[in-house]
């Protein structure tokens, strides 16, 4: 059993709920955390050096941050398939400042989230630092540097040259925020509050929090810290305060407990949260105050009941999530983070595993927010031989520590995270020399020490019978948690042999698809049983949740295209099994198994059957096809046009989906969902007619004229009934003017022969998705979208 409470930290950009704007994010008081994404320049050229102040960058692109240059670039075989055929490069970026008066004589530092990667930073020509890994935060202090009362220059080269350099799409260059941190000299440490709850009831929590103060002055100075805890309704419901004496640069760190009467906890189904409020005073006078986000929470893991939160027992209804999100790369604005999280928690997913890297620190603010339970993982490979495309293995040594400490002490308040993972598939789970279980062992260790309130977990590649040397080394004992991927038929193996392990599936097929999965044939169910049936799994990750860029299997697929959701987040018809198992409201779905779909496949493993949410199949006219009922209901009548097909029980019928055979007709086909005598659910699909229009919806109408805000407009050709046409060989054409800008053009098609750029490209099934940016100047957003044939369709957005 391994018990654990807890919190959330970093005040960055806060899920967003989108309450403050992006342009300047500055926490009240004394402390000023400034956007700093705008107004770069930026050029793709391995032979310049550019860190001189006085370069000439007038040629140069102007642009704002986040960015991804290698999304925008040309397609080509020879780039390989696990960059999805994109270039690296090497790249310079360029930014021009002049400090205001009033940030004169504070300690000025800049904060970068993600650069991807091997990144060196000056200012005014002096070299600040360099940074291997792309995928944690860093940053430096620029006060020696700075010119006071003139410009600045500050320059970044990110070095990808050694693309690829990940089995699946990195992107290239600063694809997060970059942050202006303006404090006094004796200020809260970065990621400096450590928040714990130890003691939960329903009477109250004990909250204790470890504050680490930095004083960066010559003298010494004498404090005092308070903190204060403040409810999601604005209330001051606890504070404490403490003396701390510092001399000149060095730093303390204070401990204080407060409690919290009738806390109100944080669960999934509430994600309640509170705020703590640091001060910290030199006399009078206040001189920092950080705000820290953080839940009340009890979690538990139990090697008979798995997993529990705030004593109820929970299953992980999990997706892994790689961080791109199509056209728009890596470089994914926080509004589409928003946005695919809300669908997958409708969609019934509870649970992410953060594949196979840290995640920007927003996306860990919006599943505090929304209530996603989150494994926060560390690296993919680590260093030894076997890691192909492991570039890390030649810093491992020198950056693992830095790197853990990156991930842990920004992430350790976050209540959304439940375990901490320090690795994937390593090739030191096979080793025999005892060298692997030593490194395993020092990053277990390591993890526990700094952040001992969650368990420390791996996931593992699936072996053979005669290949599981993860369980005769030693390997799998060093951790508190296991995650197995693959390999559901072998865990009430693992489970009787070890019967003291604790376990989940880290990676799971989402499909049954008769092949030989590594050890023996799965039974002809999906997966998800085997966890669902047995309380001691914790649950289930599949792989994956949505389609990502890299991996392929093969020109011109730029990707993995077996996730539920395509890049535009869309719903695949093959989402219908997890829709059904995944939710108690009553579901039904129809689809059409039609293997002649013009659909990627994938590899092998991870295909489905082709399946078409649809109705339009004029070369099926008088024939027999397979149709498909998914869903929660107890039985399902169905009817082609105005003839009955009948009503069967799902009980009858394997993973939830019953299979029909109908002749096909032009019209419609429809179901109903019964449990008992009552319907309780419905669905149609409609046979679709020659296009007449287009049609456009938003999902948000009005945005933020803060440069970064977003609408996401859904594009579709419907018939003049307004059923979407799904085979449509004309291109769409998008533009946008006025007070926004087109930020990417997607169909949800990895397969793709030039570039993910550009404004024009054909329907995929009928639709589309603009993504659409606002401007920093508020006012209407015109998106025209074109196509031969049809009469152009207007949308007219607003920011402000």
């Amino acid at each position: 059993m391994f018990n654990n409470y807890f919190a959330n930290a970093s005040k960055g950009l806060l899920m967003m709920s989108l309450l403050l704007p992006l342009g300047l994010l500055a926490q009240t008081g004394p402390r000023v955390k400034s956007n700093f994404d705008f107004d770069w320049k930026f050029t793709l050229d391995e032979q310049i050096e550019a860190s001189a102040p006085d370069f000439d960058d007038s040629g140069w692109e102007s642009l704002h941050l986040p960015h991804d240059w290698s999304i925008q670039l040309p397609l080509n075989v020879e780039n390989g398939g696990s960059m999805g055929f994109l270039p690296g490069g090497v790249g310079w970026y360029r930014k021009t400042f002049t400090l205001p008066e009033q940030y004169i004589g504070k300690k000025i530092y800049i904060h970068f989230d993600g650069v991807y990667h091997q990144s060196d930073v000056y200012l005014n020509g002096e070299h600040l630092g360099f940074h291997p890994y792309g995928y944690t935060g860093f940053e430096y202090d620029l006060t020696p540097y700075l010119n006071e009362d003139g410009p600045n220059t500050l320059a970044v080269k990110v070095d990808h040259s050694n693309s690829p350099s990940s089995r699946w799409y990195s992107g290239s260059g600063i694809y997060r925020h970059v942050w202006l941190k303006v404090l006094n000299p004796v200020h809260v440490a970065t990621w400096g509050t450590y928040i714990t709850t130890p003691e939960i009831s329903d009477e109250k929590a004990q909250v204790r929090i470890a504050t680490t103060v930095v004083n960066e002055a010559e003298s010494e100075a004498d404090l005092t810290v308070l903190n204060r805890i403040v409810n999601a309704e604005g209330e001051q419901i606890a504070s404490t305060s403490s003396p701390l004496t510092l001399s000149g640069g060095d730093s303390g760190e204070i401990e204080q407990t407060l409690t919290v009467r009738a806390p109100r906890r944080w669960d999934i189904d509430d994600p309640y949260l509170y705020q703590m409020e640091t001060i910290v005073k030199a006399g009078r006078k206040e001189v920092d105050r950080y705000v820290s986000t953080f839940g009340i929470r009890e979690i538990e893991f139990d090697r008979d009941r798995g997993f529990l939160l705030n004593g109820q027992q929970v299953k992980l209804k999990g997706v892994n999530l790689h961080p791109d999100a199509g056209a728009l790369g890596t470089a994914v604005p926080d509004r589409s983070y928003l946005r695919r999280l809300k669908i997958l928690k409708e969609f019934g997913c509870n649970a992410i595993r953060c594949s196979h890297n840290p995640p920007s620190p927003e996306f860990l603010d919006m599943c505090d927010s929304l209530g996603f339970v989150v494994i926060d993982e560390a690296f993919d490979k680590w260093k030894s031989v076997g890691a192909p495309w492991g570039y890390y293995a030649d810093y491992f040594d020198e950056w693992w520590q830095s790197d853990i400490d990156a991930m842990v002490l920004r992430d350790r308040n976050h209540p959304s995270i439940i375990l901490w993972s320090v690795g994937n598939e390593t090739s030191e789970q096979n080793e025999t020399t005892g060298e692997g279980v030593a490194r395993a062992q020092m990053l277990k260790d390591y993890v526990s020490q700094l952040e001992p309130t969650r368990p420390v977990t791996v996931a593992i590649a699936p072996g053979n019978l005669a290949n599981r040397r993860y369980h005769r080394n030693g390997f799998t004992e060093v951790f508190d948690i296991v995650g197995y991927n693959y390999s559901e038929p072998m865990l009430a193996e693992y489970h009787e042999q070890f019967p003291n392990s604790i376990m989940y599936v880290a990676e799971a097929f989402p499909y049954y698809n008769g092949r030989r999965n590594f050890v023996r044939d799965y039974a002809p169910i999906n997966p998800w049983y085997t966890v669902a049936e047995h309380d001691y799994l914790l649950g289930q990750f599949i792989w994956a949740g949505v389609d990502y860029l890299g991996e392929t299997s093969g020109w011109p697929s730029t990707g993995w295209p077996t996730g539920l959701f395509d890049a535009c987040m869309f719903e695949k018809p093959r989402a219908a099994f997890h829709r059904s198992v995944w939710n108690e409201e009553p579901m039904l779905r129809i689809a059409v198994a039609d293997q002649s779909l013009d659909i990627d496949p994938g590899k092998d493993h991870w295909s489905w059957p082709h399946l078409a949410a649809h109705w339009t199949f004029p070369q099926y006219e008088g024939h027999i096809i397979e149709v498909q009922t998914t869903t929660n209901c107890d039985s399902v009548s169905l009817w082609v046009n105005d003839k009955w097909m009948g009503k069967r029980a799902t009980s009858d019928y394997t993973n939830n989906t019953i299979v029909w055979y109908v002749p096909y007709a032009v019209g419609k086909v429809y179901a109903k969902g019964y449990n008992g005598d009552q319907k309780v659910a419905s669905f149609e699909l409609r046979t679709a007619g020659a296009p007449a229009s287009i049609r456009l919806t938003p999902d948000r109408s009005l945005i933020d004229a803060d440069g970064q805000d977003l609408s996401h407009v859904t594009i579709e050709v419907v018939d003049e009934d307004g059923v979407v046409v799904p085979h449509v060989h004309r291109h769409l054409t998008v533009e946008v003017s006025g007070a926004g800008e087109l930020k990417a053009l997607d169909n949800g098609d990895l397969r793709k022969e030039d570039s993910f750029g550009g404004n024009t490209l054909p329907p995929y099934f009928g639709k589309a998705l603009a993504t659409v940016q606002s401007l920093r100047t508020p006012g209407e957003i015109q998106v025209r979208v074109k196509c031969p044939g049809l009469s152009d369709a207007v949308l007219t957005l607003r920011s402000e």
